[in-house]
């Protein structure tokens, strides 16, 4: 089992790299759902030096001298510029993608502390990858989860696809019961092309309930992701004082003195979280905790390390990976 690696936002914030991460509560304030995944492709993409110009699915290898015949729009003017030479910028093309987004739309989805809620963040991040894969020029689709009867939209590159995907996003759930292990399966049955299978959730149901299905995805060949959504309070435990809470799925109150929970309620969310990870790990899938606090970017670079192919572009991502402020187990 892999360990659980947790990093310091404080060193995170002291470093340069940092100034290019988009603050969450900062981004929420933008209405427009792909204007906010825009923003987090357009800062992230800048962060690994690519140029959007070329699009997504070609990467640079080498240069080579003009000859007659070669397209002049190739050209590097910069270079010549300083060269007095002709050169050519060649790139090595990459194979288009599947990916499959199943998004958790539960009553637990609702709970924010920030002003925002895991589903807001939750869409925010499933509106980015379908953003950023779409100018990659991949194939995306998206299976929301929790509200009744999952709804499906099959995996496409084709014009206004995105626009429809953003619109199924932006619809209000009758949030049920979380059911994401029954919607795993259900996705494993309906994607008939391999992919990566991206599952954005909270994860507050029995692991057991996840092993089967992802037994499913990976049998069909399909990389796995799992996001896992918490807010911060859900993670450090963190209330002022004695009171009421309600479990948003079964409307059930329970009583809690913080003092006398934490201990126990630490215990039970690691021993949770551990074999979340185990789980994973004997599914080879991988899981990243994210908190709603935290940038988008961590789980962006957890797609390119997980749908790319060893290109330049996902070497410097995996260099990043390190200093994101993630939790990450499995694989």
């Amino acid at each position: 089992m892999s360990a659980v690696a947790s990093l310091n936002s404080k060193a995170l914030a002291q470093s340069g790299r940092a100034k290019s991460l988009i603050d969450p509560g900062a981004l929420m304030q933008i209405k427009n759902l792909t204007m906010r995944a825009k923003a987090v492709v357009e800062g992230f993409t800048a962060g690994l030096h690519r140029s959007p110009l070329h699009g997504f699915s070609v990467e640079f290898s080498e240069y080579r001298p003009y000859v007659e015949g070669d397209d002049p729009r190739s050209l590097d003017w910069k270079l010549l510029a300083r060269t007095d030479r002709y050169y050519i910028k060649q790139y090595e093309d990459e194979t288009n993608r599947r990916c499959y987004i199943a998004m958790d739309q539960s009553r637990s989805m609702a709970y924010g502390s920030a002003g925002y809620s895991k589903a807001e963040y939750a869409r925010t991040l499933a509106a980015t990858f379908a953003y950023y894969l779409t100018q990659q020029r991949d194939a995306v689709g998206l299976m929301t989860c929790g509200i009744g009867q999952n709804e499906f939209l099959p995996a496409r590159h084709r014009k206004g696809h995105l626009q429809h995907l953003m619109r199924f996003l932006d619809q209000e759930s009758e949030a049920v019961q979380s059911n994401i292990g029954d919607a795993i399966g259900e996705l494993a049955s309906l994607s008939k092309r391999r992919g990566v299978v991206v599952v954005i959730s909270d994860l507050l149901v029995d692991p057991d309930s996840l092993a089967k299905p992802l037994g499913y995805l990976r049998g069909r060949g399909h990389e796995v992701l799992i996001i896992r959504i918490l807010d911060p309070t859900e993670i450090t435990f963190t209330l002022p004082q004695s009171t009421m809470l309600v479990d948003m799925e079964s409307g059930r109150e329970i009583y809690v003195d913080p003092d006398a929970a934490k201990a126990e309620y630490r215990q039970r969310f690691l021993e949770h979280e551990n074999k979340l990870i185990d789980l994973c790990h004997r599914r080879a899938a991988r899981v990243v905790t994210l908190a709603t606090d935290q940038p988008l970017d961590g789980a962006l670079l957890e797609l390119v390390n997980r749908s790319s192919t060893t290109t330049s572009a996902n070497i410097v991502a995996k260099k990043r990976m390190d200093s994101l402020p993630i939790r990450a187990g499995g694989d």
